[in-house]
């Protein structure tokens, strides 16, 4: 069995997620890793493997802003420990 990874996104990550989600000018995979951190805003959701996998790219990508990279980092960060 997985282990499970307990970690929740932060206050200031979920309200920047919030505005990523709001602004027209964000990109779709900006918008995909706010609406994954936001899933993850509490309860015992975990990132699942294809959104582990974009926001492993972004972050090796020096195509995204650091916003956009952040959100990248705590969704990688909400990943299961064991992939």
């Amino acid at each position: 069995m997985m282990s499970k990874n307990t970690k929740q996104t932060s206050t200031r990550i979920g309200r920047l997620a919030s505005e990523t989600l709001q602004n027209s000018g964000s990109s779709q995979i900006a918008k995909s890793l706010a609406a994954s951190a936001l899933a993850q805003r509490s309860g015992d959701k975990q990132t699942g493997a294809k959104m582990e996998d974009v926001a492993a790219r972004v972050l090796v990508s020096g195509h995204y802003a650091n916003d956009t990279k952040e959100l990248a980092a705590s969704v990688l960060s909400q990943a299961n420990k064991q992939r």
